[in-house]
């Protein structure tokens, strides 16, 4: 008799050991599926393949206004979520977070968030491409 309340323990604490491990796995995926990871990377990606696409000379105008909330709830100011770096695009939306992704045209992007009369930020990431200099050789 001994033996089977031992079972049943061992099983019942299984099961409540199994049930918190599932409960935090399932917060963690609902957490980064529709957290700043994502918009990151997806806004990254997709200012990549603007850019990649676009002629010397274009002005692209994005909405970001789900980036730009996000950002405003993480405390990170929305004018300086998007950086062009060489050939590379990183968005920040959140603190301690960023993704990074190249492009192959050759140009020079500048990107500035829009503003509207009073101040605020609108939303819309603007982004000029120039032609590229090129260096003497």
């Amino acid at each position: 008799m001994k033996k089977r309340g031992t079972i049943l323990v061992e099983n019942i604490v299984f099961i409540i050991l199994n049930i918190i491990f599932l409960s935090v796995l399932v917060l963690f995926l609902v957490k980064q599926g529709s957290g700043a990871i994502v918009l990151e990377q997806t806004y990254s990606k997709q200012i990549t393949m603007i850019i990649d696409s676009a002629k010397p000379e274009m002005e692209i105008k994005l909405d970001m206004e789900k980036g730009k909330k996000l950002a405003e709830d993480k405390g990170i100011d929305f004018g300086s979520a998007v950086k062009i770096i060489d050939n590379a695009v990183k968005v920040r939306l959140s603190e301690g977070s960023g993704y990074s992704y190249s492009f192959f045209n050759d140009v020079r992007v500048s990107a500035s968030a829009a503003k509207d009369e009073k101040g605020k930020y609108t939303g819309v990431y603007v982004f000029k491409v120039n032609e590229k200099i090129l260096q003497n050789e």
